[in-house]
């Protein structure tokens, strides 16, 4: 397999720069003016963002691309009378577009968020905002020196529950943190692995174009499989690394305030189904951070039992978020935010049920569009939570603890 060095990846870096400055600054927007949208990438993901943004307002889609054909008209069921384009550079290229949401596979991800900036577009991209560490420096380098309004696809940032931690935290209720818990669970049927989607039968080299998709991985035949369910393999995706933990670790590491990891653990495997993917669906991840932290993960794709959730465990308190615990008696499901005292050192302190209410994560970018205003989830937690991500792939992947500075040398495998 071929591979890249963080030579080349800095090389990079230097000429989306160059052209970043070679790019006039985008349309100035009045005060009534609707921002204009285009989006990159239309399957599942994509369309879901497409039907939010379509509900606001103060936005108006313009235009879609995607290498495959059937997205267009897929898209074209959603928003009526937008253009189409298999190339991303074509609706780049579009004057009429202020902001690009970006929703194409992970593997593409840094290809089309410095692209985006170099056209002089606004962004929102989705989680994980690159499908390496190398990609992350450049993208958070080229964000450095754009003026450009980018909002990375962590939902959880504009949580009311992340709110209420927030607050807990500057109100010194936990005391000295130095452990935190988080999961995720869920289940499929017996022989139904997670995320395994059907192959419509238009999948064909003729609809699709290979090459693009590929974005420079080494050249091989066209695979429906491996185009529709790229998620399975390590070659385009994270898997579920990327795909949930990004985003509780990305609200962990916001509440807290936390740092790059400096180091990881990840053990697990295929367990639950052998249906031929590469990636894990039983997971277990330890990072630990510098002054005294460590942060633990779980998932598993055979038990949906506890859902999601995350424990801040302090010498003073505990903050507990619990986002869909099944209920054994009603069976219903929920999200709830609390504040547990620890009497040992607050034996007057009370428990707390948060209240705050969760934010719309794509109107928050929208509105920052129009007030260039610093969104919810900007580059740096962007940034930050791919690196934790990528950090837990690298060790599972070498069977061994890895630490942050022996992550940021690896070499990238394609």
């Amino acid at each position: 397999m071929a591979k890249k060095t963080r030579r080349e990846f800095v090389q990079q870096t230097m000429l989306g720069a160059a052209a970043l400055l070679a790019y006039p600054p985008a349309r100035v927007l009045g005060a009534n003016d609707r921002v204009r949208i285009g989006m990159i990438g239309v399957g599942g993901r994509g369309q879901e963002l497409l039907k939010q943004v379509m509900e606001l307002p103060k936005a108006q889609v313009v235009a879609i691309a995607d290498v495959y054909t059937r997205r267009h008209d897929e898209a074209k069921q959603i928003a009526n009378g937008i253009q189409t384009v298999n190339d991303h550079r074509r609706l780049l290229d579009i004057k009429d577009i202020d902001a690009v949401i970006v929703a194409s596979p992970l593997h593409i991800h840094a290809q089309h968020f410095l692209d985006t900036l170099a056209a002089g577009k606004d962004l929102y991209a989705e989680k994980t905002m690159t499908w390496s560490i190398p990609e992350a420096e450049q993208c958070l380098q080229a964000a450095k020196i754009s003026d450009r309004i980018i909002q990375i696809g962590l939902q959880h940032e504009s949580s009311g529950a992340l709110a209420d931690a927030r607050k807990w935290i500057k109100d010194g209720l936990l005391g000295k943190v130095t452990q935190v818990e988080s999961w995720m669970s869920r289940n499929t049927p017996h022989g139904k692995g997670q995320w395994v989607r059907p192959v419509p039968s238009d999948c064909t080299a003729t609809n699709v174009d290979w090459n693009a998709f590929l974005n420079g991985r080494p050249n091989c035949p066209f695979d429906a499989n491996k185009f529709i369910n790229w998620r399975l393999f390590w070659e385009f995706s994270g898997g579920n690394v990327t795909e949930n933990m990004v985003h509780q670790i990305a609200w962990i590491m916001s509440a807290l305030d936390l740092p790059l990891p400096s180091a990881a653990y990840m053990s697990g495997g295929v367990f639950s189904e052998k249906d031929g993917r590469e990636v894990p669906d039983t997971i277990a991840v330890t990072l630990d951070f510098p002054n005294d932290m460590v942060v633990t993960w779980q998932s598993t794709f055979s038990n949906s039992r506890y859902g999601l959730g995350e424990r801040l465990l302090g010498s003073d308190g505990t903050i507990e978020h619990l986002a869909g615990a099944t209920d054994m008696v009603s069976g219903k499901s929920g999200e709830t935010t609390h504040y547990f005292p620890e009497k040992t050192n607050r034996r007057d302190g009370v428990a707390i049920t948060g209240n705050s209410s969760d934010q719309d994560h794509m109107s928050n970018w929208i509105e920052c569009v129009r007030t260039r205003k610093t969104p919810h989830a900007p580059v740096d937690i962007g940034y930050r939570s791919a690196v934790a991500a990528h950090m837990a792939n690298l060790a599972y992947r070498r069977q061994q603890r890895i630490t942050l500075e022996a992550a940021q040398s690896a070499q990238v495998q394609l």
